[in-house]
């Protein structure tokens, strides 16, 4: 107050956030919540549906007379389970607005199909020597590779059930005689076990 009358002290308005910086403020919390989020769209249900067609594969495939036709079941087994898990991870992801292809999603693919096309390499050179009772080892402990290291971005019932295929794939290597019934335990029993966990514990 320095001429004798009040001196008002202007209040500075905060300045309005343009509608572009909004939306960049929007998207940078998005794929901030995406990274750091657990990829849960993994279907419980659909792991159930995998591991009940493995079973009935395994019962077929032990009938066969002849390795060729033994991996002939177990290949439109592995070509059936794939549509069953994108159908039913699709689905979950869609019910329940979470992102497949982005964010941790991405991130899942990432750690685990550099396993499976190690495996379907692995699969054309050994039945090319002739080894095809090694199959179900390579198998086993490619998938849980797999699922360990794409489970690292996911629910933590995933790496558990990686390291489960692991010990299945172990057996396997050792006893080869018993591939087919290791087979018919990691991607049957094991499947239906931790699918239903998954069901229960995180919606479907």
């Amino acid at each position: 107050m320095l001429d004798g009358r009040p001196h008002r002290v202007r209040r500075r308005s905060r300045p309005r956030p343009t509608p572009q910086r909004a939306l960049d403020d929007l998207r940078y919390i998005r794929e901030t919540m995406e990274r750091s989020s657990a990829f849960t769209a993994t279907s419980g249900w659909g792991q159930v549906l995998m591991g009940s067609t493995a079973i009935v594969a395994a019962a077929i495939a032990a009938r066969q007379s002849s390795p060729k036709f033994w991996l002939a079941v177990w290949i439109a087994e592995a070509s059936l389970a794939v549509t069953i898990a994108f159908v039913a991870i699709y689905r979950k992801a869609r019910r329940a607005g979470l992102p497949v292809t982005s964010g941790p999603g991405r991130k899942f693919a990432l750690g685990f199909l550099p396993c499976v096309v190690v495996a379907i390499l692995l699969t054309v050179a050994l039945t090319r020597l002739s080894l095809t009772p090694m199959l179900p080892a390579v198998w086993l402990l490619l998938y849980g590779a797999g699922v360990v290291a794409g489970g690292t971005f996911s629910i933590p019932l995933l790496p558990a059930m990686g390291l489960s295929f692991l010990l299945a794939g172990t057996t396997a290597l050792f006893f080869p005689a018993w591939g087919n019934t290791l087979m018919a335990a990691g991607f049957g029993g094991l499947h239906i076990l931790f699918g239903l966990w998954i069901a229960v514990k995180h919606g479907g």
